[in-house]
């Protein structure tokens, strides 16, 4: 629809999937440092299987997941990276801080998303306990790393 590929997941081309050209930015909150510093882990070994140069790949530490969108909206400004990623786990706790945090650290990354039209992989994990983060820290960090390979290939196809 369009001239927009439709495709299925299971068959992406090589293309798609190509990080050789792409410059990426990552933004990882400390908070819960083991769990987001796994999923850097996974990011960063998966950008290079796609061909990410190390050099490629600048990496940035925040306080918490509620500043990860104003240093994504620093790295968008510098109009180098062809996608960002964010990393990050907030596991609830007793009181309404989880929704507050995780509702607008989301938006906050929705939102420079659409203002910079730069694709952002949302690796900022939302769980109950400390076992789903576990759970989900290397597959989101390595899911990651291919959403921003493949959006950053499709919007440089689409402009």
């Amino acid at each position: 629809m369009f001239g927009v590929e439709k495709s299925d997941p299971k068959t992406l081309s090589a293309h798609k999937l190509d990080g050789k050209k792409l410059y990426i930015g990552i933004v990882q909150a400390r908070f819960n440092e083991d769990i987001t510093n796994a999923l850097a882990q996974a990011c960063h070994g998966e950008l290079e299987a796609l061909g990410v140069q190390a050099k490629h790949i600048d990496h940035f530490t925040v306080p918490g997941a509620l500043e990860v969108p104003a240093a994504l909206q620093a790295l968008a400004e510098k109009d180098t990276y062809d996608a960002l990623i964010a990393l990050g786990c907030i596991i609830r706790g007793e009181t309404y801080h989880f929704e507050l945090v995780a509702n607008e650290s989301g938006a906050g990354v929705s939102r420079v998303a659409l203002d910079y039209k730069l694709p952002i992989a949302n690796a900022i994990l939302t769980v109950e306990n400390l076992a789903q983060a576990q759970a989900r820290q290397t597959i989101n960090g390595t899911e990651a790393a291919r959403v921003a390979v493949e959006m950053a290939n499709l919007l440089n196809d689409l402009s």
